[in-house]
């Protein structure tokens, strides 16, 4: 077997965005001509006709990914790009330091936790549309993602009220889609990302931020608590990937103007191996299918974890106060309110009841307002990503697919916005790189956080027992 890792480098035909520009094209340019000369006779009356954009299409070399197969990831480029400092080593602060890597820019990672299995990383993802962007981290496979063919709702006595996917659609003739789904445990996707990095990698663990201050020489000074000490490091851009309660948002902005909002549910999940409920031999743990059971208050989703196991997330109304107070008491008394509400079909009481509550856990769902390009303009060479930058309900599984996107998006403006001739220093990082990501971020985040906050209203509410061949709660998956 092969065992030799593949690095890659940026495609020189596209400067790793994966796109190039094909130009305006001949319809578009006489379009534009035309509206000139209209507003020009017009006596410039008026907005002046915006210039229409260029033509970008995938790029043919690397196939759309931005990389190209190395024996070796480039020299980080220190002259070129600003050294990153990446607070958290989640899913967003882990792809940005393998994008990062693998186009040259000089980065850090430093992570609160004290080694990449400190905290249980146990529940499961769905990817969806991050699916594709993948290739932009270099990862074409994942060999721990199960793909779902199948989605079914039911209501408690389990009556079939929608079914969906591609072996409803297509009976049973595909098995893969570049708009399928890939189920994966957080933590396997993790460390994909971290088998990335190699031996290159720079992760700085048991790092937590203390302070941030800028220093004379327009780098950024960055305090941390280390092994019980106080250790500085410097930078030039900091990134925010440090989750929905970030350190780094909270001094860079007022957190009484964005707090976080209760949606007025908690979630509790579990996860079921697969070999302790042979004897049921029910259709709906084949490992292949999902599928979601509504009383029009609580609700159960169960998607695969994994190839041997089965994820499962109950989640209901409750008062904020309450929900704190159920998820403090831990896993056993979460299982038996789990097990209290759920005399539903099989085989919901039985994955319940056979899942270990060492593999049970629960918690209060909250996002924030959204944020405005208007609250990041005083940053500086600081900004945010992932659910530092835009907390949403998991209702439409969307959290890790935001994040790989805006690392992604990040790491090609970081690439684009400094030029190879000249010094990073001599650019306005904040005018010619952040202001556009976070536009960018947040123009595109916002339409998921608020379909996420529906959707935490709807799937608990009569509306989800609506008879429907599609997802629920505005297009759930």
């Amino acid at each position: 077997m092969n065992t030799s890792k593949t690095s890659y480098t940026p495609c020189p035909d596209c400067n790793g965005q994966g796109r190039v520009n094909r130009g305006l094209s001949k319809k578009a340019r006489l379009r534009y001509q035309k509206a000139l000369d209209a507003y020009t006779r017009s006596g410039a009356q008026g907005p002046a006709p915006a210039k229409p954009k260029a033509h970008l299409q995938p790029c043919s070399t690397c196939l759309a990914s931005g990389l190209i197969p190395a024996e070796q990831p480039p020299v980080p480029d220190s002259d070129t790009y600003p050294h990153v400092a990446i607070i958290g080593a989640g899913i967003g602060g882990m792809a940005l330091a393998v994008a990062c890597l693998h186009r040259g820019i000089p980065f850090t990672v430093y992570e609160r936790d004290l080694h990449f299995d400190s905290r249980s990383q146990g529940y499961g993802l769905t990817l969806q549309q991050a699916h594709t962007a993948l290739k932009g981290f270099g990862i074409h496979e994942l060999q721990d993602g199960v793909v779902s063919t199948r989605h079914i709702a039911h209501q408690p006595d389990g009556t079939v009220i929608g079914e969906w996917g591609m072996r409803k659609w297509d009976t049973g003739t595909h098995t893969t889609s570049k708009k399928t789904n890939i189920h994966i445990a957080r933590q396997a996707l993790r460390r994909a990302l971290l088998d990335q990095l190699g031996d290159a990698h720079q992760i700085q663990w048991g790092h937590q931020l203390l302070e941030i201050k800028q220093t004379g020489d327009g780098a950024i000074q960055l305090d941390f608590q280390a092994a019980g000490n106080v250790k500085s490091a410097s930078a030039h851009l900091v990134v925010g990937a440090d989750g929905i309660r970030s350190t780094l948002r909270t001094m860079l902005l007022k957190p009484q103007l964005t707090p976080l909002r209760y949606l007025d549910c908690i979630v509790i999940l579990g996860i079921c191996d697969l070999q302790n409920l042979n004897h049921l031999k029910n259709p709906l743990l084949d490992s292949a299918t999902v599928f979601q059971t509504a009383d029009g208050t609580a609700r159960m989703y169960m998607m695969p974890y994994d190839r041997d196991r089965v994820m499962w997330q109950f989640s209901f109304p409750i008062a904020e106060d309450e929900a704190k107070s159920l998820s403090a008491q831990g896993p056993e008394p979460l299982k038996k309110e789990v097990q209290r509400r759920t005399p539903w079909h099989e085989p919901i009481p039985e994955v319940i009841s056979e899942t270990d509550p060492a593999f049970i856990s629960g918690y209060p769902v909250y996002d924030r307002e959204l944020l405005t390009p208007e609250m990041t303009t005083n940053w500086g060479n600081c900004t945010l990503l992932g659910d530092a930058a835009h907390p949403m309900s998991p209702f439409k599984g969307q959290g890790a697919n935001q994040a790989l996107l805006d690392a992604l998006a990040l790491a090609k403006r970081i690439t684009k916005g400094c030029n190879l001739s000249k010094s990073f220093k001599e650019i306005n990082l904040r005018k010619k790189i952040l202001s556009k990501f976070e536009t960018e971020m947040l123009q595109r985040s916002a339409l998921k956080v608020t379909a996420s906050a529906k959707a935490a209203a709807v799937l608990h509410s009569e509306k989800v027992l609506q008879e429907r061949d599609g997802p629920r709660g505005g297009g759930v998956q």
